[in-house]
């Protein structure tokens, strides 16, 4: 197909990167529906982990969805319902590991500290800083902080 085709079909840049942000949520949601585990930790901790995962076989939606720069381009209202309902899937698997009466915003915030470790350590593996230091085997270095905080907030409860 052409590349006047391509542009024609999705009406555009912002149609293309749309429909490319759209399609990194729903792999993302995915994944995290995916999960498995025989407790509710183990669960989280492998949706953790699949996420890593995604973000190296699919870095450049990973990038777009999550760290995106491009020039003149704001997702639509669709392709932020998107992200918001991956951000509910995520949000209902690491509910499982707290309390059932926890408020939504409490609940939120827990799934807010467990996409921190996994963002964190996905930024800084996709930074050119990776190239510099002593960074082998990242992926478990992440799960294993991931493991600690998760394990964590299991004792607390």
């Amino acid at each position: 197909m052409s590349t006047i085709g391509i542009y024609s079909h999705f009406k555009g840049k912002q149609g293309i990167l749309d429909a490319l942000y759209i399609e990194g949520f729903e792999l993302v949601e995915a994944e995290m529906n995916a999960a498995v585990g025989n407790t509710p930790a183990e669960r989280v901790i492998n949706g953790c982990e699949r996420i890593l995962t995604f973000s190296e076989t699919h870095a450049a939606h990973y990038r777009l969805i999550f760290a995106s720069n491009v020039k003149d381009y704001t997702p639509s209202d669709d392709a932020i319902a998107v992200g918001q309902k991956a951000f509910i899937t995520l949000t209902k698997l690491t509910a499982t590991l707290v309390k059932k009466d926890l408020s939504v915003e409490e609940k939120q915030d827990i799934a807010m500290q467990i996409w921190a470790f996994n963002h964190g350590y996905i930024t800084l593996n996709q930074h050119e800083i990776s190239n510099r230091i002593a960074w082998y085997n990242w992926k478990e270095r992440a799960l294993q902080a991931i493991r600690l905080h998760v394990y964590a907030l299991v004792a607390t409860q």
